[in-house]
């Protein structure tokens, strides 16, 4: 009787850790997928999801260190009485947790935007804009340039001359 009590209070236990290592491994894919999900170009972002976004991805390098240590520890300790499925579903955990730590360190938003190799300009005569469309303008001399906002929204950066002037176009 008290052998059923032992293995009763080992099943509770081991869900217990199975459950806080599934919570872990998702705690640390949320800070990274919070930000990444929130701060997306041309999407709406509202004042409070952008604040909470900026400070998830402020606290995300730090936290996911502190979460993915917690996380080897259990697996570790789940893994000698695992079965392949389970071993599996440790495995997962790790990945997620180290896929994690790794993203919230780099600049993935980046990742989106491709600079402009070297531009392109047509006479504003064979230029086909809606007539919505905005584009930022220089003029220097007799040299005038106008950049669409649309272009400049994805590439944010191009480098130009203008009546000879070096000159940086950002947006």
């Amino acid at each position: 009787m008290e052998s059923v009590h032992s293995m009763n209070q080992e099943t509770s236990r081991n869900r217990g850790i199975w459950l806080l290592l599934g919570l872990l491994a998702l705690g640390s894919l949320s800070l990274f997928l919070i930000p990444a999900f929130v701060i997306r170009p041309f999407h709406h972002q509202s004042q409070s999801a952008l604040n909470l976004a900026l400070a998830v991805k402020h606290i995300a390098p730090a936290f996911t260190i502190v979460l993915f240590v917690p996380t080897l520890l259990l697996g570790w300790l789940l893994w000698r009485n695992a079965s392949k499925l389970s071993q599996t579903a440790i495995i997962l955990a790790m990945v997620l947790s180290t896929a994690s730590a790794v993203m919230v360190r780099q600049n993935y938003f980046e990742w989106m935007f491709h600079p402009i190799k070297s531009a392109e300009f047509v006479s504003s005569g064979d230029a086909h804009l809606d007539d919505k469309e905005m584009v930022m303008a220089v003029q220097i001399g007799p040299d005038q340039r106008a950049y669409p906002i649309v272009q400049m929204a994805y590439h944010h950066i191009l480098n130009d001359t203008v009546a000879g002037e070096p000159l940086v176009v950002t947006y």
